[in-house]
Order: structure tokens, then sequence, then C-alpha cells
């Protein structure tokens, strides 16, 4: 899952960035208010991480920008004032929800976990094609009930094609999502994280889960042929 955090304090950033990248997500940074804007119109993201005071543009302009140009992405705002106006004026602005500096991480988490799920149509933490199954609470994958150990990166990776099951997504939709901005989507790291996906799920080939589309790139197919 791609998040985009708008935070200028670097350090704080830098730590936002590590504990999500910990936690499976892949993240881009925008120091700016207009760098996040831009961004968030050209980037597909799942998760929008806005600060509130940000030089130039506020986190309050961008996120008004933002749903006036039909960007419905959750937003997730973080504000140091605690009163009530400045909550309500997050939320008036389309932000989904707001958290107050200094915060637990445990609970940064959990809310960018719930606005998530918020935005997916499954009423369920578990996703599942065939006997394969993964908890996106805690992370953990089973293959019959027996636990595969990903990577963090072979995680995201499989996540999102069952997040897509029985569509087809290019190698462009996986380096968006999988990937950060600075990905380059024509190496072949996408392939080398297929195959290893495919060593762990299916390591006998009895079974056939993630296709070829040559040319285009890759469907995790729900149905054994």
């Amino acid at each position: 899952m791609r998040i985009l955090l708008v935070e200028d304090e670097k350090k704080i950033a830098r730590f936002i960035e590590r504990g999500l990248r910990a936690h499976h997500y892949v993240v881009d940074i925008a120091y700016t208010g207009e760098g996040g804007r831009d961004l968030a119109e050209i980037n597909p993201y799942d998760l929008m991480i806005l600060d509130i005071m940000l030089p130039g543009k506020d986190g309050i302009t961008i996120c008004r920008e933002l749903r006036e140009h039909k960007v419905d992405t959750p937003i997730l705002m973080l504000t140091a004032k605690s009163a009530v106006s400045e909550k309500v004026l997050a939320l008036q602005s389309g932000a989904d929800d707001y958290l107050v500096k200094p915060f637990s991480f445990e609970e940064f988490l959990a809310r960018v976990a719930a606005l998530m799920r918020r935005k997916r149509i499954e009423k369920t933490s578990l996703l599942q094609v065939r006997d394969l199954v993964i908890d996106q609470v805690t992370h953990k994958v089973f293959k019959a009930d027996k636990e595969i150990f990903l990577t963090s990166k072979e995680y995201t990776l499989l996540e999102y094609l069952m997040l897509n099951a029985d569509q087809v997504v290019t190698r462009i939709m996986i380096s968006e999502h999988v990937w950060n901005e600075d990905f380059d989507s024509l190496s072949n790291l996408i392939d080398v994280f297929i195959k290893q996906l495919r060593n762990k799920i299916d390591p006998e080939r009895k079974e056939s889960f993630i296709h070829t589309i040559r040319g285009t790139g890759y469907i995790l197919k729900s149905k054994l042929e």
C-alpha cells in the first residue's frame, strides 16, 4: 500500500517514514504543500498524511484543493494544535481524520490502518485466494494453514496482487503501488520479486497462482487452471 507523507520537518518525516516502511507501507515524502499536491495529483495513493503547518500553502488549503480536483484518497491530517476549532477546520476541508502532535506511533498506525480499511470494500482484515491467506493486521501469510515468511517487499507485492485478484496489473501499476516515486519501472526488479513469490507460495509448482501476461504484467488467479 502506497502512502504520501507531506511534512516539512525532515526529522519527523524520516521518523514516520521508517515506521511506516517497517510495517510494509511504501512511502513518498514531500516537504511543501505544493510538492505534496503535485504528487497527489499525478500518482495513485492509498492514503495521504498532511501536516497542517507547511511552508507556502498549508495543509488545510492543499486538502481543499485536492478535494476540489476530485482526489478522493483518504487524508489523515496532522496538527500541533489541540483546539476543537482546528480539528473541525481540518475535517471541513475534506480530511477523513486528524491526529494531534505529539502522538503515540501505535495510535498513528491504528488510524492509518483504519483509513485503509474504510477505503476498501472488504470488511475483514483477511484476504484469501484459494488456500492462500493474508492477515492485513498482523502481516502474516498462510498457505494451506502453514505460515509463509515473506520479506517486506514480497508481502506488499503479494498483498497488491491479491487485492486485485483476477485482474491484470501492469508493471507500471505495480511500480506505482509497491515501490515509491524513485523506482524505475523498466528495471527487472519486479520480475525478480515475482519469481521469489512464486518460489515461496508454490515451490513445487503444483498450483499456478501468478500468471505472466507477456508484454503487459501479471494476474493472480483465484481458480486453479
